[in-house]
C-alpha cells in the first residue's frame, strides 16, 4: 500500500537568507519514517541521513549537501516507513523558502 505524500507550503515571516538550503520534514502518519530519499530525475535515488528515523508526529529539519548547489530546484521525494510501505514519489521545489514536506 502506498502512502500519500502531501506537500504543505508554509510561507513564514521573512527570514535572513541562509547559505544552506534546508527544508522541514513533518511525519503526520501513524508509522515512523525509516528512510527518506530524493531524486532529480525520479529514477536514481539518494538517501538522506535521518539517523534513527523520524517518529510519527515528529518533524526534522533537513539540509541539502553543497554538492547539489548546481542542480535544479525540483526533486522527487519518497519515504519508507517502519511497516515497510513506501510513499509515492512527489515533486518538491526546494528553492522555495520555508517549505514543509509533509507525509500524511
Amino acid at each position: 500500500m502506498l502512502r500519500k505524500l502531501g506537500l504543505a507550503v508554509l510561507f513564514l515571516i521573512a527570514a535572513p537568507v541562509h547559505a544552506e538550503y534546508s527544508f522541514e520534514v513533518l511525519n503526520s502518519t501513524d508509522e515512523d519514517i525509516v528512510s527518506l530519499e530524493a531524486s532529480e530525475d525520479g529514477r536514481n535515488w539518494g538517501e538522506f541521513d535521518i539517523g534513527y528515523g523520524i517518529e510519527s508526529g515528529d518533524s526534522r529539519t533537513m539540509v541539502w549537501s553543497r554538492s547539489t548547489d548546481n542542480s535544479g530546484c525540483e526533486w522527487y521525494f519518497r519515504a519508507t516507513f517502519s511497516d515497510d510501505t513506501t510513499s509515492r514519489p512527489q515533486l518538491f521545489d526546494f528553492c522555495e523558502d520555508d517549505l514543509v514536506l509533509e507525509f500524511e
